[in-house]
């Protein structure tokens, strides 16, 4: 299985990220220079409930090429139910899907 041969690119990217990922819906702002800034985000939590987070603070923001697939990811601390917890949102551009990294 050199090079990647008979693998997916998803399963590849699921081993470079480690750490609990889960898909989730972002409402950003897009700046008139193409900057891409999360304003919200909507997670189901473990019981089935949706949650919605309004207190991110992004400590910095990157692009990335996972197994070829460009992302932009950012460093965020998020407030859920008072507590802040350190997570990656990165956002896969070409699928148009965002997902949420907890470490």
């Amino acid at each position: 299985m050199a090079f990647g041969i008979g693998t997916s690119s998803k399963n590849m990217v699921a081993e470079v990220l480690r750490g609990t990922q889960q898909e989730i819906a972002c409402e950003c702002w897009c700046t008139s220079t193409g900057r891409i800034i999360p304003l919200m985000i909507k997670l189901q939590d473990e019981e089935g409930q949706m949650q919605v987070i309004r207190d991110i603070t992004v400590h910095t923001q990157a692009k990335k090429r996972y197994a070829g697939i460009p992302s932009i990811e950012y460093d965020c601390t998020l407030v859920i139910r008072d507590r802040s917890i350190r997570a990656w949102l990165i956002f896969y551009q070409t699928e148009g899907r965002w997902v949420l990294n907890f470490r």
